[in-house]
C-alpha cells in the first residue's frame, strides 16, 4: 500500500561559521526513512486507512565535511563571539493517521488517487537542531501536538503485469506549531533569533513531485523492486529571510513475500532497504549561511512485516542506519506502520 509519512521532515542544519547574524540551514520536509518498500505506487480501487509511527533517535551533528561537532561558535556582532559545548541527544517521535482514496477514473492511462497525512509529533528533528546549534540550548520534548499537514491531490499509477508506474504532486501546510524568538549575548556583542524549544512545524510550505517504479519479476508480484525520487520546492521560512534550497531524495528496496499458510492468506514480507537525499541548491536569503553549504545523508536498512490477504492489511516495521550525513544530523530511525482497505468502490455505491 502507498503512503506517504507527513512527518516533521528531517529539516537540519550547521551554525557554526566564524560569524553568524541569525542564519539559518534548512533541508525539507520529506523523511525518506518513513516509507515501506511498497508504499509509492497505488494498491486496487477503494478507501484505506494507515497509521504510522516512527521514532528517529541521534547523539551526532555532522559539518559540511561529514565530521562530528564538539563545539559552536556563535558571533552576531563585533565582539569576540561566544563559544559553546555541543552534547547532541535528539528523541523525535511521530504519529501520522493517513486516510487515502484511489479510484476508478483514469487520467492518461494511469488510475487517480488522493490522500490526506496529518502529523503528530513531540518535536521535530529541524526544530531540535536549531536549537542546539542556534543558541546551545536543549530541546523540550515533553510536549505533543500537530505536526504540519501533508496533502496529495495528484496520485497517478500506471499498471503493466511486470511493471508500475507511479508520479504524484503534493504540498506541506505549515500548520504546525512555530514560533521564535531573541536572544542577546553581551560576550558576542548583538543578538540572534533561533526558534523556540518546543517547536513542531517546520514554518515555511513544500511543494512535493514524485516519481516512481515497481519491476515485479514474477507476475504474481511476489517480489518487488522499487525505486522512487522526491523532489522538494521550498517557500520562505516565517521570521527569516531564508529561503531554503530545494532537496532529492532516492529511494530504493526489494521487497519479498514468503507464504506462511498453505492457503497463502498470510504472508511474511522481508527485504532490504535505503535512501539517500541531497540538497541540490543553495539557501537564499539575507539569513542564509555564507559561505553556502548542501547537506545530504545516506542510510541502509531493511523491512519485516505481515500481510493478511484477506482482509488487505499490512503490518510493517524497519529501521535505517545513517552511514554518512554532511551538514545535519546523523542518526537512526524505527518505523512501525499499519495499514488496512477501509472500503472498495463497490461498497461504496
Amino acid at each position: 500500500m502507498k503512503t506517504h509519512f507527513v512527518i516533521i521532515g528531517l529539516l537540519a542544519g550547521i551554525i557554526c561559521c566564524p560569524t553568524l547574524v541569525n542564519a539559518q540551514s534548512e533541508v525539507g520536509h520529506f523523511a525518506p526513512g518513513v516509507l515501506g518498500i511498497r508504499d509509492f505506487v497505488m494498491p486496487e480501487p477503494g478507501w484505506y486507512g494507515a497509521l504510522y509511527s516512527y521514532k528517529y533517535s541521534t547523539t551526532q551533528l555532522n559539518d559540511a565535511e561529514g565530521n562530528e561537532i564538539n563545539s559552536i561558535t556563535i558571533n552576531p556582532g563585533p565582539g569576540p563571539g561566544t563559544t559553546l559545548d555541543l552534547s547532541v541527544d535528539v528523541n523525535v517521535g511521530v504519529l501520522a493517521p493517513t486516510i487515502m482514496w484511489v479510484s476508478n477514473w483514469k487520467i492518461l492511462g494511469a488510475h487517480y488517487g488522493a490522500f490526506i497525512s496529518p502529523s503528530f509529533s513531540n518535536t521535530s528533528v529541524g526544530a531540535s537542531l536549531s536549537i542546539y546549534t542556534g543558541s546551545g540550548r536543549s530541546t523540550d520534548e515533553k510536549q505533543f501536538g500537530a505536526g504540519d499537514l501533508y496533502i496529495e491531490p495528484l496520485w497517478l499509477t500506471w499498471t503493466k503485469e511486470h511493471f508500475d508506474a507511479a508520479f504524484a504532486y503534493g504540498f506541506y501546510a505549515p500548520v504546525g506549531k512555530y514560533n521564535t524568538e531573541t536572544f542577546t549575548l553581551p560576550a558576542a556583542g548583538g543578538s540572534i533569533t533561533a526558534e523556540n524549544a518546543d517547536n513542531i512545524g517546520l514554518g515555511f510550505w513544500t511543494h512535493q513531485l514524485q516519481a516512481a517504479s515497481a519491476w515485479y519479476p514474477w507476475s504474481d508480484r511476489r517480489m518487488e523492486v522499487a525505486t522512487a525520487f522526491t523532489y522538494e520546492i521550498h517557500g520562505n521560512k516565517k521570521d527569516y529571510d531564508l529561503t531554503p534550497g530545494q532537496n532529492l531524495s532516492f529511494n530504493w528496496g526489494i521487497s519479498q513475500y514468503l507464504p506462511l499458510r498453505r492457503d497463502q492468506m498470510l504472508l511474511l514480507e522481508i527485504g532490504p532497504a535505503g535512501y539517500d537525499t541531497w540538497q541540490v541548491t543553495n539557501d537564499s536569503g539575507d539569513d542564509a549561511l555564507n559561505p553556502p553549504t548542501k547537506d545530504g545523508v545516506h542510510a541502509i536498512g531493511g523491512q519485516l512485516g505481515l500481510t493478511q490477504v484477506k482482509w488487505n492489511a499490512a503490518l510493517n516495521f524497519h529501521y535505517f542506519y545513517e552511514f554518512s550525513a554532511k551538514d545535519r544530523f546523523r542518526g537512526s530511525s524505527i518505523g512501525l506502520n499499519f495499514a488496512i482497505k477501509l472500503l472498495t468502490k463497490k461498497e461504496e455505491k
